[in-house]
């Protein structure tokens, strides 16, 4: 088993509480709990179907399919990374603009996917596009902050620091051989191309969320 988890951006403190993206987390959990307890009609429901959206159907899943999830791994996965990431993008764009921008990336991501496979029937869900604009963000405003994060190669377990910008630059890279872009396409059950182009998005929107000074490494 190799990989590597990233767990906090170590070069910096956000100067405010990151009341947003814990609320975010809040939240997906939240919803998490209801679909074990509701089941696969719940999730069916709310969650983002191409062809039906394409359609002019149920497009409102768009947003509402980016706080559902598939499996404990799937959940954890993607709070882990927006804990690393997104308390600094936070503290720099400020919570309500954080917010908005959230869910313009995951709205983006989720659109991305549609316009790739407009007549998939695979339902699509959860929060790893919007939390690739966040990364996408972090990795414009703050590509030489160190990332502490767990390192998994077989056996061997250790605690490093990796730079922002490769960190998330080789994550993007393996979105890219994962949807055929740079190398034959393996796209399996996830939607690589979300996770692509929210990681874009966020890089080119970000800009026009942020205002005032910030403190760079």
């Amino acid at each position: 088993m190799t990989g590597v988890i990233p767990l906090s951006d170590a070069s910096r403190r956000p100067a405010t509480a990151p009341a947003v993206t814990v609320a975010l987390i809040a939240v997906n959990v939240a919803v998490f709990v209801a679909e074990l307890v509701e089941g696969e009609a719940f999730v069916l429901h709310w969650s983002a179907v191409a062809a039906d959206i394409t359609a002019g159907h149920r497009v409102y899943t768009l947003l509402t399919s980016m706080f559902l999830h598939g499996s404990w791994s799937h959940i954890v996965g993607n709070m882990v990374f927006l804990w690393a990431f997104g308390p600094a993008v936070e503290d720099a764009l400020g919570h309500l603009k954080y917010l908005l921008f959230y869910l313009c990336g995951g709205v983006a991501a989720m659109g991305a996917q549609v316009l790739m496979t407009p007549h998939a029937t695979i339902p699509m869900l959860g929060a790893s596009g919007a939390i690739a604009a966040v990364m996408g963000s972090f990795l414009v405003m703050y590509p030489r902050d160190q990332i502490k994060s767990v390192i998994f190669l077989g056996w061997w377990v250790d605690i490093r620091f990796i730079p922002a910008a490769l960190l998330i630059g080789v994550w993007f890279l393996l979105q890219l051989i994962s949807v055929g872009v740079v190398g034959p396409q393996n796209t399996g059950g996830v939607a690589f191309v979300a996770h692509a182009a929210g990681l874009i998005f966020g890089a080119l929107i970000t800009r026009l969320f942020e205002g005032g000074e910030r403190a760079t490494a």
